[in-house]
């Protein structure tokens, strides 16, 4: 049975601080203890290889329910002068250490921990921690790839006051969720549980981060794929989504069956689907739109819910169009600020010029007035 040192039982006293320190970290970051002593031992390795320059057996032994840490090094036992000091050892100096050594085998010379000093412990502890942080990358990496444009519940761990920025935990990870990203007028508080959407991973080969949101357009298009099945299963399709966080959005929707109304479907019986919606998105407003292949047809929908008189494509390549409401429906059509027309314009992808039957009217005129003068001949002088 090998005899500890004093040496040795002092660094094992520093070795339960050390497991301890990692027990902590594997809580918070998930990474297997396993895994974890590996990296420890492959940096104390590395240490031992630099203070015992050119050996190749290393021998390190780490128990974390024993808390046994001992370092070997492996030398071939040969007869005479070794050639190879680093890695041989004479029969005589062999059996000093382990009484049945022969010639052709190997003993396991023993090594203090505390022999490396300072500075093969600095390096051993500048390994793992650079071992570690690349294998938190590679695990960050691969956890949220499969969540990637996905929906994932988080807690709201912390909120700062002055910019509103959250720090989010999502299975123990903690993730930064900036202000802009969160749906205006929404008040975040610790311990909230928060639905958001994984936008995807920056900066994936240097120093990742997840990026989530539930501003982003795809956030209520999950939603409805949460709460409809007929939307996951393919039967209803989100054709087009045009938004603007917390407070209106448009979606296009259509059926590939024709006995399943989409829009009644999306809505639910009471209203409890798009009820469980509008409560996950704030009270955010939103409308259903009817999608049609036919541009004309589907730009009238898209301004819903004001009427529409008419809708001249005026340009397919510039894709512009103009269209035509009721004088009391113009206000509604056009929307507070401009929204109703900037959500649709977004919706079907056209440039929508709005106008009143008096202002069409007037327009014509002009531009009837415009074409006389371009073609009425010049006076002849006398």
């Amino acid at each position: 049975m090998r005899r500890k040192t004093k040496a040795a039982q002092s660094n094992e006293l520093n070795l339960d601080e050390l497991f301890g320190a990692i027990g902590g970290l594997q809580e918070e970051s998930g990474i297997e203890f396993s895994e974890l002593l590996e990296k420890i031992k492959q940096g104390i390795l590395k240490a031992v290889k630099r203070d015992y320059p050119g050996n190749e057996n290393v021998l390190v032994e780490l128990d974390p329910e024993t808390r046994k840490f001992e370092i070997h090094i492996m030398k071939t036992v040969v007869e005479g002068e070794p050639e190879d000091k680093a890695n041989e050892i004479t029969l005589d100096e062999a059996r000093t250490i382990d009484a049945n050594a022969f010639v052709g085998g190997t003993v396991e010379i023993p090594v203090s921990p505390s022999a490396f000093g300072r500075v093969a412990a600095s390096s051993a502890k500048q390994s793992i921690r650079s071992d570690l942080k690349q294998f938190e990358r590679d695990r960050l990496v691969s956890q949220y790839k499969d969540k990637e444009h996905e929906i994932v519940s988080a807690t709201v761990q912390k909120v700062e006051p002055a910019t509103g920025n959250a720090i989010l935990s999502i299975d123990k990870d903690e993730i930064y969720f900036p202000k802009g990203e969160q749906i205006p007028g929404e008040e975040l508080k610790p311990g909230d549980i928060i639905k958001v959407y994984v936008v995807g991973i920056l900066n994936p080969d240097r120093k990742p981060s997840v990026k989530v949101s539930r501003t982003h357009r795809d956030f209520v298009r999950r939603l409805f794929e949460l709460e409809v099945p007929e939307i996951y299963d393919g039967t209803v399709e989100i054709k087009a989504i045009a938004r603007e966080p917390g407070s209106r959005s448009k979606i296009a929707v259509s059926s590939n069956d024709e006995n399943v109304d989409a829009i009644g479907t999306c809505i639910g019986n009471r209203r409890s689907r798009i009820g469980a919606i509008v409560s996950e998105l704030g009270g955010e407003k939103i409308d259903l739109i009817k999608y049609s292949d036919d541009d004309a047809e589907f730009i009238k929908q898209a301004l819903s819910p004001a009427e529409v008189i008419s809708v001249t494509i005026e340009s397919d390549e510039i894709k512009s169009t103009q269209v035509v409401v009721p004088e009391s429906q113009l206000s509604l059509a056009i929307g507070n600020r401009g929204q109703n027309a900037k959500l649709a314009a977004r919706l079907t992808g056209y440039k929508i010029d709005i106008l009143s039957p008096n202002a069409l009217a007037q327009k014509q005129a002009e531009e009837a007035a415009e074409s006389t003068e371009a073609v009425e001949p010049a006076s002849e002088e006398e």
